[in-house]
């Protein structure tokens, strides 16, 4: 996912959010323990965990919304409040409502654009940048959920910032919307920007993030390559078949992994990646008539690892 940086645009290595022990309490509840994580550019860090888990507060400590009761959010090593100019440098959709319902889109944008130093022109570059120009002229009331956070895309986009944050941006788009923000994101990062996007939708997250941060209770569950996520799964396995099978489910032991024989031929491997089963094959001079990877899905594997971390949960429902 890494690209070059914009022409004319040098890119700082030290762009990123840093949390330190960041902790948050509302009363008894703590919303956030002692999260401690670095979300670097030049790729998509997708942010995920259940309902109540913390990623909205963590998102809210690091703009400045919510002050943290032990620890620290920072953005280039400062505090969003000390930014001379925050909307260069961090670009935030955390809740598409959150606009004048009365202004039209564009004077909503304008608006943000005067009061920090924007030239009036960017408001309309990224009133096209999200496809919003049919409706520039509209009450930011009367949009539809879809359009308003197209809306609060554009406002983030709107200081062409190195940092970018996005809390449930694909919620109301339609389909053709929901593959625009992907390839937006994918573009942000590879760019050289960091991008920071939680989102319960599993499937768009495993098209879209190359790392992941996963929460459970406020606490770290996963800070890891998403290839990494998926591999730690159980349900990761490589499917294996030789002649010389026996022998070779032997040696896939001693090497770590943990081997089921299906049959006189056919293997299941867990534990091992499948580069390194083929390796292990390769160095006993074992012939290998297929080798092959089954992945688990990113719903799978997230699921295995906040089943003990959901707070929220509702009743199993009987289908008829």
């Amino acid at each position: 996912m890494h690209g070059a940086a914009r022409p004319g645009r040098s890119l700082p290595s030290t762009v990123v959010i840093t949390l330190e022990g960041l902790t948050k309490r509302y009363g008894d509840r703590l919303a956030v323990d002692h999260l401690t994580v670095t979300v670097r550019p030049g790729r998509v860090t997708g942010f995920l965990g259940p309902n109540g888990a913390g990623k909205s507060t963590t998102m809210r400590a690091i703009v400045g919304l919510d002050l943290p009761t032990a620890g620290r959010a920072l953005v280039l090593g400062r505090r969003y409040r000390d930014l001379a100019e925050p909307l260069r440098v961090v670009g935030a959709l955390l809740d598409a409502r959150a606009v004048h319902p009365g202004r039209s889109v564009r004077a909503h944008l304008r608006s943000l654009a005067r009061s920090n130093g924007i030239p009036r022109r960017r408001a309309d570059e990224v009133v096209e940048t999200v496809g919003l120009g049919p409706v520039a002229r509209r009450r930011a009331g009367t949009l539809s959920l879809g359009m308003g956070q197209r809306l609060g895309i554009a406002a983030a986009l709107l200081g062409d910032p190195e940092i970018l944050i996005f809390d449930e941006p694909v919620n109301g788009l339609d389909p053709n919307g929901v593959r625009w923000f992907r390839g937006l994101a994918r573009r942000m990062a590879a760019e050289g920007r960091t991008v920071f996007v939680s989102s319960h939708l599993m499937s768009e997250m495993q098209a879209t993030a190359d790392h992941l941060v996963v929460l459970g209770k406020g606490r770290l569950l996963a800070d890891a390559p998403l290839t990494e996520v998926l591999a730690r799964s159980p349900l990761t396995a490589v499917t294996v078949r030789s002649p010389h099978a026996g022998d070779l489910a032997a040696r896939l032991r001693t090497a770590g992994g943990a081997v089921e024989r299906l049959d006189e031929c056919r293997l299941v491997v867990t534990g091992l990646a499948v580069e390194r089963v083929g390796d292990v094959a390769h160095e006993a001079g074992i012939r290998l008539h297929e080798l092959r990877l089954r992945e688990a899905s990113l719903e799978q594997a997230y699921q295995e690892l906040t089943a003990r971390s959901i707070e929220f949960g509702a009743a199993p429902t009987e289908v008829a």
